[in-house]
């Protein structure tokens, strides 16, 4: 299998090499190979040049497109270049490379077209959980999914997960910009993609802040239930 690291990246210039020296690492002792790509999304600090200094494969938006248009600029760039899988990875150092083959193995058995790497399927694999602030938030989404499409999805704002080639394509024209993580898994399952679940160790960040601000939280939880109700109600394409 080709597989493809997506990295987005804005503001990580406390983390991005880091991240990438980890893949490599990761490389040199398994057999299941990587490739990667950072997508800088339109970084205002160091990112760029740490990224050009240690020539490491990268595309640079022009302007901030936020995480939603990072990613699927690297669901284009996974589709251009007919990878078999491709993973979503933050550049921020909670994702713990470890468990790619976790994650990878149900696309690879064909029990999955997507797999989220989750904190939450059982109690014992992470132990670091967010802040509960953050966990209630992210019951009350899941709940929300389950409702509206049926399906449970136990941390539905994972950044970390795998997608076959049939999700790259969708995905390279179909991925929601606002409230990417939790969205696209209720347009997935409404089109009938089977999406899983597996447990895996991830970490406070390493640098860099996250895109969801303490002073939005509520915010954010009012517009992505009703981006949740709205997607689950679009039709079948």
């Amino acid at each position: 299998m080709k597989i493809l690291m997506i990295i987005p990246a804005y503001n990580e210039q406390d983390s991005i090499l880091g991240t990438v020296e980890m893949i490599k690492e990761y490389n040199q002792n398994t057999t299941m190979k990587v490739d990667y790509v950072v997508i800088n999304d339109g970084s205002t600090d160091k990112t760029e040049k740490i990224l050009k200094e240690n020539k490491l494969n990268h595309v640079t938006l022009v302007h901030n497109l936020g995480i939603g248009g990072a990613v699927q600029t690297g669901y284009k760039y996974a589709l251009e270049n007919d990878y078999d899988v491709a993973i979503q990875f933050d550049g921020d150092g909670q994702h713990d490379i470890n468990y790619v083959p976790t994650i990878v193995k149900p696309l690879e058995n064909n029990e999955a077209d997507v797999c989220i790497g989750s904190r939450f399927v059982d109690n014992t694999t992470s132990e670091f959980k967010s802040t509960g602030a953050r966990r209630a938030g992210i019951k009350i989404i899941s709940t929300l999914i389950n409702l509206f499409v049926h399906k449970k999805i136990y941390d539905p704002t994972s950044g970390f997960r795998a997608a076959n080639k049939k999700t790259i394509k969708y995905l390279a024209k179909n991925y929601p910009t606002e409230y990417p993580e939790p969205e696209s898994i209720v347009d997935l399952v409404r089109l009938g993609f089977r999406v899983t679940e597996k447990p895996v160790k991830m970490h406070e960040r390493a640098g860099g802040v996250s895109s969801i601000r303490a002073w939005k939280t509520v915010y954010y939880m009012i517009n992505v239930s009703l981006s949740i109700i709205v997607t689950s109600m679009k039709g079948k394409k």
